[in-house]
């Protein structure tokens, strides 16, 4: 298995992505914005990719507005070639400018791509670079995304296919991208296969990330390990209903965590804390081709206290790359506060993907050791019950740890002693117990 792309990635990859706060209409100026607080707040901490999402390129008949409404119709831009280039209405000098930027920073930059290649380029029938093929001899017009018609799929049977996307990777790269997002691509093992191939030959260590993740092919997954990051949902927001896809996703996939390959990450979607869809003009408004399933337009996470700890619980336990969503100026200081507590900054970076080890109607239990030493690790237990309260028990013998383990309960910064007998808590609604165990120093000796 090719190992060129996981060495980049020895621990989850951190950043922030622009999807949560400005869906398809990132500009330039709100880039830097966000770059700015990034660097302040977040960089110190690890996380170091700054990843610009759908719709860089997107032109809309606007007139005098930043944002486009919901029937303003769009164009996707492209080169001669039939690759996609940069709206000048969102980034007026490219993208070169914004990538500097970030290097400037000591920040990686990285970039959305669909999947496919542009029904625009198709139907001008552009040449494909290097190559006497054009777009309709690999275009596939029965091969379209359900929830973005920009582009069709490829079908990688034919010749001048591989050509597209090597192009594409090369134009990438060029522009000083460090990490892609592809969307659209998991249902599409020979189009992953493709991109890994295009990255491994250009001169330039590129992150890749698969997304969404649903529409899995069940015999796609040697593709999708070649990857760095492999999505395992559709797209979490706000909203604790998702919480439970993310528990279920976590729990089927566990027969494969035995098969991930080291710098390859299972991951939980973005981080939807701070200021959300500032770009979005109405609940539940239909904007392009894209049905925003967020809780509604320019607005603070809707998450809670509780539950804010428990979605960065999940994340830390199960070794997700943690990537932030939220417009980073808007953002309030309690999710920096979580999003850069050291505690489960460590948890998440130790590498572990954790596993469940109780489950009942209304908790459950995951548990993550450290990677280097025995004895030693996290665990979190859940109360998964929104409206009431629920006694948990935290018991050695079912934790399996050592009755002499230390617990330190991490979000509430206390001492809970060891477990010469079992632990009886309560649990508040959507609350979890994230609690860091190793063994008393006496039995070290």
């Amino acid at each position: 298995m090719p190992e060129s792309l996981h060495h980049l990635t020895p621990r989850p990859p951190m950043g922030w992505n622009s999807y949560d706060s400005f869906g398809c209409f990132i500009n330039e100026r709100r880039a830097l914005e966000n770059l700015h607080v990034f660097v302040e707040r977040l960089k110190p901490y690890g996380y170091e990719y700054f990843v610009i999402d759908a719709g860089w390129y997107r032109m809309y008949d606007l007139v005098d507005r930043e944002f486009p409404d919901k029937g303003d119709a769009f164009t996707v831009r492209f080169d001669d070639y039939g690759r996609p280039v940069p709206a000048p209405g969102f980034f007026p000098d490219g993208i070169v400018p914004l990538a500097d930027a970030c290097h400037a920073a000591g920040v990686k930059f990285g970039i959305q791509m669909m999947r496919g290649i542009s029904r625009a380029a198709v139907e001008a029938n552009t040449p494909i670079f290097g190559t006497d093929r054009h777009a309709r001899d690999v275009a596939n017009p029965d091969d379209t995304c359900s929830w973005c018609r920009d582009n069709y799929g490829i079908n990688m049977t034919r010749p001048g296919a591989q050509a597209y996307y090597d192009s594409i990777i090369e134009m990438l790269a060029g522009w000083g991208v460090d990490f892609i997002k592809y969307d659209d691509i998991v249902p599409s093992p020979p189009e992953v296969d493709a991109v890994v191939t295009a990255i491994e030959k250009v001169d330039r260590d590129i992150v890749l990330s698969l997304s969404p993740g649903n529409g899995h092919d069940p015999d796609g997954w040697p593709s999708y390990f070649h990857a760095n990051m492999i999505r395992t949902s559709g797209d979490i927001w706000d909203n604790r209903e998702d919480f439970r896809w993310v528990f279920e996703r976590w729990q089927t996939l566990m027969p494969l965590f035995d098969d991930l390959p080291d710098g390859c990450w299972l991951d939980m979607d973005m981080i939807p804390f701070g200021e959300l869809q500032v770009w979005n003009p109405a609940t539940g408004e239909q904007v392009g081709h894209i049905l925003m399933n967020g809780r509604g337009s320019r607005r603070m996470s809707g998450l809670n206290e509780p539950q804010k700890r428990t979605f960065m619980t999940m994340r830390a336990l199960a070794a997700s790359p943690l990537f932030m969503g939220g417009n980073l100026p808007g953002t309030d200081d309690y999710s920096f506060q979580l999003l850069t507590d050291p505690e489960m900054l460590a948890c998440n970076q130790n590498g572990v993907t954790g596993r469940l080890v109780t489950y009942t109607d209304w908790t459950s239990t995951w548990k993550t050791p450290h990677r280097t030493q025995p004895d030693s690790g996290w665990f979190g237990i859940f109360n998964r019950d929104g409206e009431h309260p629920r006694e948990i028990t935290v018991d050695a013998a079912v934790l399996g740890i050592s009755l002499n383990s230390r617990l330190d309960d991490i979000w509430n910064r206390r001492d809970l002693g060891d477990l010469a007998s079992p632990l009886r808590l309560t649990l508040p609604p959507d609350e979890v117990l994230f609690v860091r165990y190793q063994l008393a120093r006496s039995e070290e000796r």
